[in-house]
């Protein structure tokens, strides 16, 4: 099989031609291609009045030997794809690998697991996706916030109420292999090969299920609202977990997929010696567009092509003082949600469905952040500063997680907002207009502000007067570090940092390549044992 780049069709061309356009630009007959499929897919918008998509294609042919010779410089390559297999083992010894927590992380850790033989454990403190969505649903809709079953805490961890998205930065062979596992529980299979793959909470919520029923089926536990209270450890060694105050699990494996907002359990971890330092992060607000404005500034006149979707945006700048300002977790057609996990404190998340359909569009608009923020050296000095901004983001929006939100015209005037405009907030239970200064560090709104207007010439409208601001995002990222060594495990024996609340990831991709990697992990430090 090769490999062949750079074919590009119109919008208005059908994918059925690709036969034909890969004979063209190799000069062979179309009948000589035998078959083909998708490698990769992205959309070309660099030139408005031309928007091309953009493929990579695997194909069969007659005489591949002389198409690579003659073409072999131009785009055309045999084609490779890594196969990952994980061998089931027989009669494995010792106890079981305990994980804590059911984000990408834990999942794919669990996954990999169950596969080779190790029947793992899976504790998560909230609840299974089938009751989480009902909890969530009740807090969006009352207010009122279960601590332990909420848009952070429960199956699938904080990703399954996101857009879904499934870029990421890392080049590690095993992302395909996750992308593999998706689509095999029942995700489309164009995040195989789009160059943006996003499944959608809707979906993701189903496919998450289905890799909880193949861990299941696999010779793995989940266990459900088991939060892991405490930890025996012997001489340096993870000897067993406690679970609600009560049941103790021997193990002599522990893998840590707690997630950024596992805050009480950092606490824990502190307080039983693990290693843990201080972590940048960024804090900001939620920006909200109507959809149609970003997909006129990507799309120019062939905005609402059917072909096309809701457009996407992703910018950065750095600005004077040495501060950052970027967008993140950008939703299409999405909505703002109420994100919290601690009762009086406020956050707010971007959620998108697979069709990207609602009317407007969404990003976190972030500010980076670090130690030197944090008035303390003590490891947990950033969740306390994380804490701060979203308490005074819950009283400024006046309790019953009201959210402080800002016309984006009256935040660059530097006056508070007394009602929004032609964008209506989409954030539930509801938001109080307010100004955002009141709960934001100075040094963030004013490196904002910047931002808007710079962002403004990249994407025109940006720095729209209607647009919206809502406060608080705090969560970006874990704000510690657990510290690992070379073989993944912290200071204490058999206890296995992952993900992103473990600082090791940033995304649902890189968070389950990192469970894949622990898994590995495992495995070889069995195997040299």
């Amino acid at each position: 099989m090769l490999r062949i780049a750079g074919i590009r069709l119109s919008l208005d061309q059908d994918e059925s031609t690709i036969a034909s356009e890969i004979a063209k630009k190799l000069k062979i007959r179309e009948t000589d291609i035998v078959s083909w499929k998708i490698w990769k897919k992205s959309v070309d918008a660099r030139r408005k009045n031309n928007i091309t998509f953009v493929y990579s294609i695997d194909f069969n042919a007659v005489n591949e030997r002389e198409i690579l010779k003659r073409h072999g410089k131009k785009g055309v390559s045999q084609a490779t794809a890594e196969d990952r297999q994980y061998l089931r083992k027989e009669n494995i010894n010792g106890a079981r690998p305990v994980i804590v927590g059911t984000g990408p992380s834990g999942l794919f850790a669990g996954m990999v697991l169950a596969e080779m033989g190790y029947s793992p454990i899976l504790l998560e403190r909230g609840k299974k996706v089938e009751e989480r969505v009902k909890d969530v649903r009740e807090f969006w809709n009352t207010g009122v916030l279960n601590t332990e079953s909420n848009v952070q805490f429960g199956e699938g961890g904080a990703g399954t109420f996101s857009d879904g998205k499934l870029t990421t930065m890392t080049n590690d062979p095993r992302s395909r292999k996750v992308l593999e596992y998706f689509v095999e529980a029942g995700a489309p299979e164009d995040i195989l090969y789009v160059n943006k793959p996003h499944i959608g909470t809707d979906i993701l919520r189903r496919v998450v299920i289905n890799l909880r029923k193949k861990i299941i089926s696999l010779g793995g536990e989940v266990r459900f609202q088991s939060k892991m209270t405490g930890l025996e450890i012997r001489d340096g060694k993870i000897v067993a977990v406690i679970v609600n105050n009560q049941d103790s699990i021997v193990t002599d494996k522990v893998v840590l997929a707690l997630g950024h907002s596992a805050r009480d359990t950092f606490e824990l971890l502190y307080d039983k010696g693990l290693n843990i330092q201080q972590k940048s992060f960024s804090i900001g607000v939620r920006i909200e567009h109507p959809q149609k404005l970003v997909d006129l500034a990507q799309y120019g006149q062939s905005h609402g092509h059917p072909r096309l979707g809701a457009a996407d945006y992703k910018l950065a700048g750095h600005f004077d003082g040495g501060r950052s300002a970027y967008t993140f977790c950008m939703c299409p057609g999405g909505t703002v949600v109420a994100a919290a996990s601690e009762e009086g404190m406020l956050v707010t998340n971007g959620m998108s469905e697979h069709a990207r359909n609602r009317q407007n569009a969404n990003a976190a608009l972030l500010v980076n952040v670090g130690p030197e923020d944090f008035n303390s050296d003590h490891p947990l000095a950033g969740v306390y500063f994380q804490r701060e901004w979203e308490k005074k983001a819950y009283q400024e929006g006046g309790g019953g997680y009201l959210a402080p939100a800002q016309r984006v015209g009256d935040f660059l005037e530097g006056r508070p907002s007394s009602d929004f405009g032609s964008v209506s907030p989409s954030y539930r239970p509801g938001v109080k207009m307010t100004d955002l200064r009141l709960c934001l560090p100075e040094y963030v709104t004013s490196t904002l502000r910047k931002a808007i207007l710079d962002f403004d010439k990249k994407l025109k409208g940006f720095a729209d007067p209607d647009a919206l601001m809502t406060g608080v995002e705090t969560r970006s990222s874990s704000p510690i570090r657990i510290v690992r060594g070379e073989e993944h495990q912290s200071n204490i024996s058999g206890i296995y940092p992952t993900g992103e609340g473990a600082g090791y990831a940033g995304g649902i991709i890189s968070a389950a390549v990192d469970g894949i990697r622990i898994a590995e992990s495992i495995e070889e430090e069995e195997e040299i044992g």
